[in-house]
């Protein structure tokens, strides 16, 4: 039996097959994942990683030292804080509300954090091999992605990475 919506991804555009593609991944990392976490909160660990690399904290250090620290700045601040805080209460990563850095608040993964991306990581290479990609499909993927990625990189960087 062919499946029911096969004439209905043939007619997909592209963006709308990428969203489909990134769905099933993290369908897959989240079932068989050792802890429960939401997609945002895979997401938000994935974050914390980067932004533990020196030019991304350096990055994020002039963003903070360019915001306009008004009400709304603290509304957003805290809502941030509350996602971390879930991820600190699981014992992924740690908070840092005063850090020496310039920044408002700093994270940083715990073991237990890092265990958790290694087992994403190689979840996410499983997923490859059980939705059959191969070296020719990566290589079009990766194509395609550095072309994307273009895109998005030359916004932030009219913005001079303030955003």
């Amino acid at each position: 039996m062919a499946h029911p919506h096969k004439d209905a991804i043939a007619k997909m555009p592209a963006s709308s097959l990428v969203g489909v593609i990134e769905e099933s991944k993290m369908t897959y990392v989240r079932e068989n994942l050792s802890v429960f976490l939401h997609e945002s909160q895979i997401k938000l660990l994935k974050q914390v990683k980067k932004h533990e690399k020196p030019h991304h904290k350096r990055i994020r250090i002039r963003q903070f030292e360019k915001a306009e620290k008004d009400d709304l700045f603290n509304l957003h601040l805290g809502l941030y804080l509350k996602k971390y805080q879930k991820l600190e209460k699981y014992g992924l990563i740690e908070i840092d509300l005063n850090p020496d850095n310039g920044l408002e608040y700093d994270c940083s993964l715990t073991q237990k954090g890092i265990d958790v991306l290694d087992e994403i990581s190689s979840l996410e290479k499983e997923w490859e091999n059980v939705v059959n990609l191969n070296d020719e499909d990566l290589e079009v993927l990766r194509k395609v992605a550095l072309d994307a990625f273009e895109i998005s990189y030359k916004h932030k960087k009219k913005q001079n990475f303030i955003f």
